[in-house]
Order: C-alpha cells, then sequence, then structure tokens
C-alpha cells in the first residue's frame, strides 16, 4: 500500500469518529428527553468535539494534492466557515448554561456574528466555484428551483419560529428570528443553486451532503418547542448539530475518495441530478398545510400562499423543461439531417428529397448537379483543417445563393457537393450551374488567405420515376469527365461516358490482378556523366505487360491506380522490385553497379504512416547501403507537409536520398527548396529541350541556384547533342534522356554495365525497350 493511500485510510477514521460522536449525542439527547439526567453540559460536548473533527477533515481535504485549485480552496474556506460556525456555537452553549431562564432561542450577538459569518462563508466558498457553460434556460430552471427550496424554507421557519417571536412581542426576539431566517434562506438559496448546477470541482456526493449539512441546521432549530416542552434546557442543537458535523466530515471524504479514484483513471457513473429538490418541497409544504388545516392553525394562510406559490414555480419551471427539451429534440433532429460544419442537408435528406423530386403526382424534369473542389486536399494539408473548414463553408454559402428556393443544396462528405434541382430541365439545368461556376470563380479568403477554387460539375438530367441511384451515378460520370476541362468547368451526362466511365473501372479490376499476377514488369533508363558517358546510376520505371493491349506506359494506368487506391499497392511492388534488382547488379558487377538507383514514389505513399519503417525493412532485407536509393517525389508532395515531410525527415535520417522530380512545372518556391529535406533537383525535360534564343535558359538560373543550395542536378530528356553539350557548359554533371539510352530492361543494362566503362553516344547505344 503507498504512502497517499495510508495517509487516506488514516484520514478516513475521522469519519468513523464523527460518526460514533452524532450517535452519541442521538441516544443522549433521547435518553434525556425521555428521564433528565445528569448536567446539560454533557448534552451540549459531542457538539464541540464534531467540530473539532469536522474541522481536521475540512482542513486535510483542502490540502489533498490530487484536488484542483479551485476545490482545495472551496474546502480551505469551508474550514474557516466551520472555525466561525464552532465559536458562535460555543458562544450559545455558554449562554444557555449560564442562564437562568433557559426559555427561548438563545440567539445572542456573539453567536449570531459568528454562526452567521460561517453560513455567509459557506455562501461564498459555493459562489467562488466555476459554474460550467449553462443555457439562459437552465440557469433559469435553477434559479426556479433554488426559489421554490427557499419559499419552502421560509414557511417552515414561519410557522415554527418567526411567528412565535413575532407574538411575544419582543422586539429583540423578533428582530433575531427575522435575522436567522434570512441568513437561512440565503444559505438554502445559494446550496440549491449550486448543488443543482455546479458539479465541475466538487463531487456530486460532498454537494449532496453539504446540501443536506445546511438543510439540517438551517430546519434543527424550528423544534425548539417540542424540546421545551419536555425540558427547557433541551435544545434540538444538542443532536442536529453533531449531525451537521457528521454529514460534513462525510462530504470531506467523498471529495478525497474521488480524487483518488480520478487520479487511478476510474470515471464515477453519472447519478441522478437534484432535480427531485423543487417537487420533495412542494411536498413538504403540502404536507404543512395539511397538518395546518387539520390543526386550525392562525397561520393557515400564509401556509395556503406558499404552497400555491412553490406550485406554481414548479409548473412554470416545468413547462420552460419541456420548452427546452422541445428546442433540444429540433436540434436533435437538424443534427441528423444537416451537416455539422456547412449546415446544409446532408446524404440521408439529399437522398430524402430527391426521392420525393422523383416520385412526384405530377411528370417534371429533375437534375442532379455534383460539386466536387479539385484541389481541396491541397488546402488542406498546406494550410490545415481549420483554414479548408472555412474554405467548405464558404464554397456552401456561394452555392446556395445559386439556386431556387425549392432546390436542395447538400453536402455529401469531404469535398463534395450535390444539388437537387427540381422542374429543371437540362437548360435551366445548364444555367443553374453557370450560375454556381461564376460564384466559384471568385476566391475565398479564410484566415488571412486568398483560396482559389476549381471545382469539376457534373449534371445528370433526369425526370419523375427514374430511380436516385441511377441520376447520382450519372452525376458522377459527368463530374469525373468535367475534371479533364481546363478550370471550373460542367458538363451534362452522355452515355459515352458510361462506357468510358466502365472502361477505366475495368481496368482498375485488372490492375488489381496485374499487381498480384506477374504482370507488371521494370525498365531502367541509364543517368550517365555529362563530361564521359559514365553510368551514374538508372532510374527504375515501371509498364504493364497487359495480356490484351501489349505494354502500356505508365500514363495509361497510374491515374487509374491513384483513383482506386491501387497506388499504394503497386508503388510497394516498385520498390521491393528495385531494391532487389539493385542488390543483383551489386553481386554481379561489384563497383560497374549503378551508383545510386533512382525510383519514384506516389503522395499516397509518402502520406503512409509507416512509409519509411517500410523502406528502411527492404534495406535491410537486401542489404543495400541508404546512400544508393534516390526516391523521387513531385513538388506538390514536397508542399503537402504534416505526415509527408515527416517520412521526408524520417528517410533522410536513414541516410536515403531524395530528388524532386520535374524541377519548375509546379509550385517551387525557396522556401520549399530550404526547408523540404531535398538532395537533389531533377530539371524538366521542357526546360531541357527549350531554345535559349536571345535570353539566358531557364536551365543557368537552376544550376546556379542547385550549387547554392548544394544540391544536385539532373538534366532529363536530352535528347540532341546540341542539348547535351549546352548542359555541360552551363555547369550540369549528369543526365539522363534518349540521347544516351531508352529505357531498358535489365538484363540489358546489365550488359552495358560489364562493357566499356563509358556510354557516349552513338548510333549503337541508341537502344530501344
Amino acid at each position: 500500500m503507498g504512502t497517499a493511500e495510508v495517509a487516506s485510510t488514516h484520514r478516513d477514521r475521522l469519519v468513523p469518529a464523527s460518526g460514533l460522536i452524532a450517535a452519541l449525542a442521538v441516544l443522549m439527547v433521547s435518553v434525556d428527553y425521555v428521564h433528565p439526567f445528569g448536567p446539560k453540559l454533557l448534552l451540549w460536548l459531542p457538539s464541540t468535539a464534531g467540530a473539532i473533527v469536522t474541522f481536521l477533515a475540512f482542513w486535510r481535504t483542502a490540502r489533498t494534492p490530487a484536488l484542483s485549485a479551485p476545490t482545495r480552496r472551496f474546502w480551505r474556506h469551508l474550514s474557516v466557515a466551520l472555525g466561525f460556525v464552532g465559536i458562535g456555537i460555543t458562544a450559545q452553549i455558554f449562554d444557555v448554561l449560564t442562564t437562568d431562564d433557559p426559555t427561548g432561542q438563545h440567539n445572542g450577538p456573539v453567536m449570531l456574528a459568528f454562526c452567521g459569518a460561517g453560513v455567509c462563508t459557506v455562501m461564498y466558498a459555493l459562489f467562488r466555484l466555476p459554474l460550467g457553460r449553462q443555457s439562459p434556460g437552465e440557469l433559469l430552471r435553477v434559479f426556479l428551483d433554488g426559489s421554490t427550496l427557499m419559499i419552502a424554507a421560509a414557511v417552515f421557519i414561519w410557522h415554527y419560529a418567526t411567528r412565535h417571536a413575532l407574538d411575544g412581542g419582543d422586539r429583540t426576539a423578533v428582530f433575531t428570528s427575522l435575522f436567522v431566517t434570512v441568513i437561512a434562506l440565503l444559505a438554502v438559496f445559494a446550496v440549491a443553486k449550486f448543488v443543482l448546477s455546479s458539479h465541475l470541482y466538487v463531487s456530486n456526493e460532498a454537494l449532496r451532503l453539504i446540501a443536506a449539512a445546511m438543510l439540517i441546521g438551517a430546519v434543527g432549530p424550528m423544534f425548539r418547542a417540542p424540546f421545551a416542552a419536555a425540558d427547557p434546557q433541551l435544545f434540538p442543537d444538542m443532536v442536529g448539530t453533531p449531525i451537521v458535523y457528521f454529514c460534513a466530515t462525510l462530504a470531506a471524504m467523498r471529495q478525497r475518495g474521488a480524487a483518488l479514484r480520478a487520479r487511478r483513471g476510474e470515471v464515477s457513473p453519472p447519478r441522478r441530478s437534484f432535480s427531485l429538490l423543487p417537487y420533495l418541497a412542494v411536498a413538504a409544504v403540502d404536507g404543512l398545510l395539511i397538518a395546518v388545516t387539520l390543526r386550525g392553525e392562525a397561520d393557515e394562510q400564509a401556509v395556503v400562499a406558499a404552497a400555491v406559490l412553490t406550485t406554481a414555480l414548479v409548473v412554470v419551471r416545468q413547462l420552460i423543461a419541456f420548452r427546452d427539451n422541445n428546442r433540444l429534440l429540433s436540434r436533435l433532429d437538424h443534427g441528423a439531417t444537416h451537416d455539422a460544419l456547412t449546415q446544409l442537408p446532408n446524404r440521408v435528406l439529399f437522398h430524402t428529397r430527391l426521392q420525393r423530386a422523383l416520385t412526384g403526382a405530377t411528370a417534371r424534369p429533375v437534375a442532379v448537379a455534383l460539386i466536387d473542389l479539385d484541389d481541396f486536399k491541397e488546402v488542406n494539408d498546406t494550410l490545415g483543417h481549420e483554414v479548408g473548414d472555412q474554405l467548405l463553408i464558404g464554397v456552401a454559402q456561394r452555392l446556395e445563393g445559386c439556386v431556387r428556393a425549392g432546390d436542395t443544396v447538400a453536402r455529401l462528405g469531404g469535398d463534395e457537393f450535390v444539388v437537387v434541382l427540381d422542374d429543371a430541365d437540362p437548360g435551366a439545368a445548364g444555367l443553374a450551374a453557370e450560375r454556381m461556376m461564376n460564384a466559384l470563380r471568385q476566391p475565398v479568403y479564410a484566415d488571412g488567405h486568398e483560396l482559389p477554387i476549381r471545382a469539376s460539375i457534373g449534371i445528370a438530367d433526369g425526370h419523375t420515376g427514374d430511380e436516385p441511384s441511377v441520376l447520382l451515378r450519372h452525376a458522377d460520370i459527368a463530374m469525373y469527365a468535367a475534371k479533364k476541362l481546363a478550370g471550373t468547368a460542367y458538363l451534362h451526362y452522355e452515355p459515352a461516358m458510361a462506357a468510358h466511365g466502365s472502361e477505366h473501372a475495368h481496368l482498375g479490376a485488372e490492375l488489381r490482378e496485374a499487381i498480384t499476377g506477374d504482370q507488371l514488369f521494370l525498365l531502367y533508363q541509364p543517368i550517365v556523366a555529362l563530361a564521359d558517358g559514365r553510368i551514374l546510376g538508372a532510374e527504375a520505371l515501371v509498364r504493364w505487360a497487359h495480356p490484351d493491349r501489349g505494354a502500356l506506359a505508365p500514363d495509361s494506368f497510374i491515374p487509374v491506380a491513384e483513383r482506386t487506391g491501387l497506388i499504394v499497392p503497386l508503388g510497394r511492388w516498385v520498390m521491393r522490385t528495385a531494391f532487389a534488382q539493385l542488390a543483383a547488379w551489386i553481386a554481379e558487377c561489384g563497383d560497374a553497379a549503378p551508383g545510386v538507383l533512382n525510383v519514384n514514389v506516389s503522395a499516397r505513399d509518402l502520406r503512409e504512416p509507416g512509409f519509411a519503417d517500410q523502406v528502411a525493412a527492404l534495406l535491410r532485407e537486401h542489404g543495400l547501403d541508404a546512400g544508393r536509393i534516390v526516391l523521387e517525389i513531385t513538388e506538390t508532395m514536397a508542399l503537402e507537409g504534416g505526415q509527408s515531410i515527416t517520412n521526408l525527415h524520417r528517410l533522410r535520417a536513414l541516410g536515403v536520398k531524395v530528388s524532386l522530380d520535374d524541377f519548375g512545372t509546379g509550385h517551387s518556391t525557396l522556401t520549399l527548396l530550404h526547408d523540404c529535406p531535398i538532395d537533389e533537383i531533377k530539371l524538366d525535360r521542357s526546360f531541357t529541350q527549350a531554345q535559349a534564343g536571345g535570353r539566358p535558359p531557364i536551365a543557368a538560373a537552376v544550376i546556379q541556384l542547385a550549387r547554392a543550395l548544394e544540391l544536385h542536378a539532373v538534366a532529363e530528356g536530352v535528347e540532341t547533342a546540341e542539348q547535351a553539350e549546352q548542359l555541360l557548359s552551363l555547369g550540369y554533371t549528369a543526365a539522363q534522356g534518349y540521347y544516351f539510352a531508352r529505357p531498358m530492361a535489365p538484363d540489358r543494362l546489365g550488359e552495358l554495365l560489364r562493357g566499356p566503362a563509358s556510354l557516349m553516344p552513338a548510333p549503337q547505344w541508341q537502344m530501344t525497350a
């Protein structure tokens, strides 16, 4: 058992001690009530002993490290309050024991001052507790509940205490009774308010026990008359005060127990709140009304008024609860049918409204427009999801402004929106699409960023009686066809698009089989030294030996792989095969093997959390030096950030080199080259083959930039001797292209590696795949 648990066990012994003191007080007073005995000081001793035990319990709870600062402060305040109350009760005991007339309440100025200060300190402690976020309706219900309890307490205090003081004609007794009444009512209201509304920093059990203690302390003195009738020197406080202390000590123990459970990760089950309190208050007042009516007492009218008022307050509270429940049900219904971010109808409500439009009583045209944001992922990855969310909200608002009142704009999920155009023929649907395009051409401003929008819109034209799923599928096919057009564009669905889409779907199924069915193969294009033609390395290029279409280039199946998610297993196959081939060359050719092997990776590969681990595992499997592997990425991939950059840094830590492919064609910036872990840039073929004219070529600027940043530069797409000579004169040391060699089978490259050291361009070196 740990030190904290030992200390907790020791402190919990205070609860049995307090309970024993309370039980002893009940026993002694009960015996004295039947047959008075001994000095009355004995009956008051449990009150003093109980105060000491409770003070220790409060103070130890206030010093519990596991509790939050507001909670410890609350229990410190209660310790101070208990000190005030203890002094006040001691003054009352002294007054009772030393007076010649034991009748009356004996609420002297010292007792009233200290007990009043104690109650005020408790209320201050309660009000200092931070409240959770409460709606106006919740706060109003708490106020009504507190008022109900306060009125109920007021009528009991009036019936059993205040009216007797008024009947006696003693002004001091009247003022004393009024003071006690006000203090008691404020205490009841404070307890009711915070027991009903704040459980953030004080455990529910502790608050309930504190409420019970204060209610017992407030109501107990009202029973002075029955005690005085048996023995003038007998007071209800002799029993009530030790019981109050026991409840308070138990509350402190419950608070410590809750802290220990929270530290161990245990979650307390939800408990019933104090919502029954106002109903119990009404029941108590009604019971008092029945008793007063049967006895025919003089204050019947006051009790009747209190009963009517408490009942009215509970009725008002219940009406407010019904209203809030209706609002909650409306919010739940709205949340089930609307998108939480954009507040547009969601997929469920979209299907409902589309079904309604297609099952109308009269025949009419119905169109469905599917809108997809083309560059949304780039916004999310580079600027963050918060900016992406603002972009989606802006697009939703613009789309809503482009349709008629009877149309429906919905968000299907992600960056995909859909519009149901009821009673819209193809012409009207086209006009609606034009309005959407015009609205989306203006950028959205989010968090200081100007975000241009590029969207693709597909329209399916239908009429009542059509199947909703068919219309949506046609709109999806047209939307993907629109993606092939420049900028924001829209297309109406045509049957030919379905055939093309079916072809792509069929190709995707075949590609899945190709990855596992040994239909893929790699070609390798040498990377040579411009100065002497030595083979420095090679780039692995994937091909597909399609059984019907022959050898397919990457352009014909990579887009399908990206759309279907097959790009990840395809990339793994390429990397595994290329690594194995490099290991084979090293074993066969020794020092003549390619110094580096370039392998292209996809954006999806780079976003995989375990990508760097997969590369490391392949390096270990084939016994390769990480420095001989160059992974080629695009500029867009480097801009993605997040997991992509994390993987790049982890790859660099392994020793793997990173090359920026097709440099100059994307969004290259100096910041990108500085911040992204790049070792090499590959000049795009469009700059390699560009005619210089009268201006310095772009290739010259790129090589100067590479030198300044200490990056290796490779020129791609070299096809003529003039291009090779110009690149060499500019300072390039490495290049690849058809001028040197076309992509070739691994066996053919192996022959070259074992042959002459130089791959100088000559007719015999113009190899074909």
